[in-house]
């Protein structure tokens, strides 16, 4: 344990660092577009004209799911930042192999960097969900004052993960490549576009929110967002677990293989 918050005030020592390979990934993500910065917020409204019309118009919609937009773009953003930090994280490690080979920093600042430019886009996307939620006619709720809370949990899970994947690519670079195939596979097993608690299997709703953390965390913010709701305290509880654990695990590989970066890269 000290040996972790001994880490913490070491990338904080590199905070100047971290906040410079923030800023480049921000800049290498939107260089030569026309539009720049304004794809955070594109992209996700884009996602959600698409995926409105496909689930509401060609497979009707939920009747119980009103402003059928609102209700995707609520748990759409939480995961488009999810998988951006994760896909960008994975192979952070290995496209700084010449900082890597030369100069010394806390290596975990790699990762960490990507969750953080990943999560200043889900910031910007924000205020879209707010106008397409004002337009649409559907009310704003006070619970979006928790919304901090669950943004925390994620960063958590987020860097956790990306800790265990960035360390697995460094020595299989076939990572990258499952890794994409893994994403499709859990983004179908979230459930973005319909309400895990109707859902015809019931059960198998549940067993897919318990064995997903993702799930979790969309319901979280589905309910927060569009219901208007509290999530259970116990539900909450063990997503906190979940995310902590993940973490925990993530940063001890990490820590472990970290000194061979150097000549794997």
């Amino acid at each position: 344990m000290n040996r972790f918050f001994s880490d913490i005030r070491e990338v904080w020592k590199y905070r100047s660092l971290l906040w410079m390979l923030v800023v480049r990934d921000l800049k290498t993500r939107y260089r030569s577009s026309l539009l720049g910065v304004a794809w955070s917020f594109l992209q996700p409204l884009g996602m959600m004209i698409v995926m409105t019309f496909a689930f509401s118009v060609i497979n009707r919609a939920p009747p119980t799911i009103e402003h059928y937009s609102v209700f995707i773009l609520s748990g759409l953003l939480a995961w488009n930042f999810f998988s951006a930090a994760v896909t960008g994280a994975t192979g952070s490690v290995v496209a700084n192999a010449a900082l890597v080979k030369k100069v010394y920093f806390p290596r975990s600042i790699l990762p960490v960097s990507v969750v953080i430019s990943s999560l200043i886009n889900f910031l910007l996307a924000l205020p879209v969900w707010a106008v397409v939620t004002i337009f649409s006619g559907h009310p704003i709720h006070a619970t979006l004052l928790l919304l901090p809370f669950v943004i925390a949990i994620q960063v958590t899970f987020s860097i956790g993960v990306s800790f265990l994947l960035s360390t697995l690519n460094v020595f299989y670079r076939d990572t990258q490549f499952i890794l994409e195939l893994g994403m499709l596979a859990l983004f179908f097993l979230t459930p973005i576009w319909y309400d895990i608690d109707s859902a015809p299997q019931r059960e198998a709703g549940l067993w897919v929110r318990r064995l997903n953390p993702m799930a979790s965390l969309v319901n979280i913010y589905q309910d927060l967002m569009y219901w208007g709701r509290p999530t259970e305290l116990d539900f909450v509880l063990r997503t906190i677990v979940t995310a902590v654990a993940v973490l925990f695990v993530g940063y001890l590989v990490f820590r472990r293989f970290s000194p061979r970066f150097g000549e794997e890269v």
